[in-house]
C-alpha cells in the first residue's frame, strides 16, 4: 500500500498534514532525515507510516516511558503490532519481547537510548530485520541533552550495527545550531531536513503587568470561552472559590482548573 492508503486505513485521515508526506517520502528513499514539526504537528506519523510501508521492523528510540506506553497503546488500538521495552519490566518479559521482535511479531519496537547499550539489545537487534531507526526527541543529542540523557550520544555507534538502515530524527525544539549538531551526532549521510513553521494562528502569548493580578486573572477566565488552566503557587486554591486542584506538590507550582 502507498503511504496515503496506510494513512487512510489505520488512522482514517484522507490526507497528510503539511510536510508529513515529504518527510515520509525522504525516509522511504532511504535518506537520513531530520524533521522539525511543532507539538501536535504529527511527528509520530512520519516514522509510523514508513514502518508499515517497509519490510521488517522499525526501532524507535524514545526517552519517556509514558510516551512509549501511549504510542504502543494507540498503535495496537489501530491494529498495528508494536511493543515497548522500558524500566520496570522483569528480565523474562524483556526477553520475550525481544524474541518476538526477532521473529517478526512487531512493526515497531520502542526502546530507551540506555536500553540500546545493553548486551541483550545489541545481540537481539542483530537478529532482527531492521528497516528504519527513528530517534524521537532528537534535541536530546545536543546541548542540554548531554547531561539529561548522555546515551543519546551513543546512537551513532549503535548505527554501526545497522549498515544501510536510514535514520529519521524528530523534534519540536531546535535552533539552527542544534539542527546541525543533531545531524553530526547521529552520523547523518546525505541528509534531508524539513522544518515547519512554528507559528500557530490559534495561539497567542501575552505579558501583562497588573497590580491586581487575581482580579485580572478572574476577568480573563470569565470572558474567554472554554475552560482554563492556571499555574500558581501552593495555597492559592484555598483562598479562591471555584478552583479545583488538579495536581501539585508543596512549594512548587500547582496545576489548577477553573470550574
Amino acid at each position: 500500500m502507498s503511504p496515503a492508503d496506510i494513512l487512510q486505513k489505520y488512522w482514517g485521515y484522507p490526507a497528510f498534514r503539511p510536510l508529513q508526506s515529504e518527510i515520509i517520502q525522504s525516509v522511504l528513499e532511504g535518506r537520513d532525515t531530520l524533521a522539525l514539526l511543532p507539538t501536535g504537528g504529527g511527528k509520530s506519523l512520519c516514522y509510523q507510516v514508513p514502518a508499515l510501508c517497509l519490510e521488517g521492523i522499525t526501532i524507535v528510540v524514545s526517552p519517556l516511558i509514558a510516551l512509549m506506553k501511549d504510542q504502543v497503546h494507540n498503535l495496537e488500538r489501530r491494529g498495528v503490532p508494536a511493543a515497548a521495552i522500558h524500566a520496570g519490566m522483569n528480565r523474562r518479559t524483556v526477553d520475550i519481547i525481544f524474541e518476538n521482535a526477532c521473529n517478526g511479531a512487531y512493526k515497531l519496537l520502542y526502546l530507551s537510548p540506555e536500553r540500546l547499550q545493553t548486551e541483550m539489545a545489541a545481540e537481539r537487534i542483530k537478529r532482527m530485520n531492521v528497516s528504519l531507526l527513528a530517534v524521537d526527541e532528537a534535541h536530546c543529542v545536543s546541548q542540554w541533552g548531554y547531561d539529561f540523557r548522555p546515551p543519546y550520544l551513543q546512537i551513532a555507534d549503535f548505527r554501526k550495527n545497522l549498515p544501510g538502515v536510514p535514520v529519521v530524527a524528530l523534534t519540536a525544539t531546535a535552533t539552527g545550531e542544534v539542527m546541525k549538531d543533531i545531524q553530526e551526532k547521529l552520523a547523518f549521510t546525505s541528509p534531508q531536513v524539513f522544518r515547519q513553521s512554528f507559528l500557530r494562528e490559534n495561539l497567542s502569548y501575552s505579558v501583562l503587568y497588573e497590580d491586581k493580578k487575581r482580579d485580572k486573572l478572574l476577568d480573563i477566565l470569565r470572558n474567554v470561552p472554554g475552560s482554563g488552566i492556571v499555574y500558581a503557587r501552593t495555597g492559592v486554591p484555598g483562598r479562591m472559590p471555584g478552583w479545583r486542584v488538579k495536581s501539585g506538590l508543596l512549594s512548587v507550582p500547582m496545576l489548577l482548573e477553573w470550574v
